[in-house]
């Protein structure tokens, strides 16, 4: 056996897959951060890719700082979503703003504070639910998605 574990093991032909951080941040009144992506024009919640040298948490503040100049104090975990088609999975937490003023960024044309029912109408279903769940109290949530709408569990 230990000859075995010893030899190279032959590379996996499956697709990799990236983790990405997001905050949903929100304010005593109950409004939530968004921004309109600059590469595509969609409303989203701020996030990216999570560095290789940083925690999930460290990675959600650091994403919302740089996209809207918001700092954040980091709540709990709310969900974590696939994105069947580009193989990523995104941690989401939900976070209360500690200072910092909007503004936009290279990857933000609008940095704004919806109510939940502007997230709905202004965001894709995959990217609306993320702010949705994180103010239901049911989470962490676990779903998969397209893209643009969920994928059925099961």
């Amino acid at each position: 056996m230990l000859l075995y574990m010893s030899q190279p093991q032959e590379a996996s032909t499956s697709p990799l897959h990236s983790v990405s951080v997001a905050g949903v941040v929100v304010r005593e009144d109950g409004r939530l951060l968004a921004i309109r992506r600059a590469d595509n024009g969609t409303w989203e919640l701020p996030g990216g890719i999570l560095e290789l040298n940083e925690t999930p948490e460290a990675g959600v503040a650091r994403e919302v700082l740089e996209e809207t100049g918001i700092h954040v104090e980091i709540d709990e975990l709310t969900g974590v979503y696939k994105n069947m088609t580009r193989g990523i999975v995104a941690l989401v937490f939900r976070c209360k703003p500690s200072g910092g003023t909007e503004r936009t960024s290279s990857e933000s044309t609008a940095v704004s504070w919806l109510t939940p029912d502007e997230v709905s109408h202004r965001m894709s279903e995959a990217f609306a639910i993320r702010l949705l769940d994180a103010l239901d109290g049911n989470g962490p949530h676990v779903r998969s998605h397209d893209g643009k709408h969920l994928i059925p569990a099961g």
